[in-house]
């Protein structure tokens, strides 16, 4: 067990691409100040469509007990100076304090002040936070197990054409009014412009289509293109889906954090990356610095 007193907690809160945002934020942390790097899992804990899932990849952290996210926000204090220490720290900038809540939807660069022990609860949906250790990202969100029988056959036929990722993205954003409100939904004309641009630049495109509501889809997406809907996984393995995105050559987002990794994670040097000009269907957040340079938005 690493020495609480000189850690990084980070809160892990919503599906498998949020969970990589916040992973990645805490890590880079942890990195440039050379301390460990703790998981907080309570909320994945007591959700039932939200499971903890980055033991599926190489991560380089360790899950933390109550207790040890306690000792991280009283860090260096008596009981007898808590009270005083408590004021103390709401007169501090926020990222100064031991509690780092995100206040912003869009890039913080104060984050980077940030320093342990600290406990840090957000989304952190940008690359700007991880990017100077991006190649220790990549290699920590690498898949601990290789692929079943099923999905290596998968791999071998994406890998051998020239393959587009498509990503369509309802679950709670249909059902879940909130949701919904801040994300909306990308549009069938979206796809349409965004699959003729890619044919534009990508010779022989063959689509593989990944989404959480895979009958939506097949019925929606009339494609004039050789096409695959990718559904043997379910949503329980949507590591695995990931998995397979990311081998695809050139790729297609949702305005969703799963599609945002598959197509960050790919090696391919030349991939082309089209994605929703509105990242967020509420005006008031802000997403400039959602998409890194080059991915094109339409």
């Amino acid at each position: 067990m690493s020495d609480t007193e000189n850690m990084v907690i980070v809160q892990l809160n919503g599906g498998l691409g949020n969970q990589m945002f916040q992973y990645a934020n805490g890590r880079a942390i942890a990195f440039r100040n050379q301390v460990a790097l703790g998981l907080d899992t309570s909320i994945l804990q007591r959700s039932y469509s939200r499971p903890y899932k980055l033991c599926y990849f190489n991560v380089s952290a360790e899950l933390v007990s109550p207790e040890q996210v306690r000792r991280v926000i009283e860090a260096g204090t008596t009981k007898a100076s808590r009270l005083k220490n408590s004021v103390a720290q709401s007169l501090k900038p926020y990222y100064r304090r031991k509690i780092f809540r995100e206040r912003l939807q869009g890039y913080d660069p104060n984050i980077l002040k940030a320093i342990p022990p600290v406990y840090l609860a957000g989304y952190w949906q940008s690359e700007e936070y991880f990017k100077d250790i991006e190649g220790i990202i990549r290699e920590e969100l690498r898949h601990k197990q290789p692929p079943d029988a099923f999905n290596l056959a998968s791999l071998g036929e994406i890998q051998a054409t020239n393959s587009v990722s498509v990503h369509v993205r309802r679950g709670d954003y249909v059902t879940n009014p909130k949701t919904n409100q801040v994300h909306g939904l990308c549009t069938l004309d979206y796809y349409d412009r965004a699959v003729q641009i890619m044919a534009e630049k990508v010779e022989h495109p063959h689509f593989y289509i990944f989404s959480d509501d895979s009958e939506w889809s097949q019925t929606n997406l009339k494609l004039n293109f050789p096409t695959r809907f990718v559904s043997h996984n379910g949503i329980e393995m949507d590591y695995e889906d990931l998995r397979l995105m990311s081998h695809c050559k050139h790729h297609i987002l949702a305005n969703s954090s799963f599609s945002w990794w598959g197509a960050w994670l790919s090696g391919f040097s030349q991939k082309i990356v089209i994605a929703p000009i509105h990242w967020f269907n509420d005006p008031s957040l802000d997403s400039r610095h959602a998409l890194p340079r080059g991915w094109i938005r339409i």
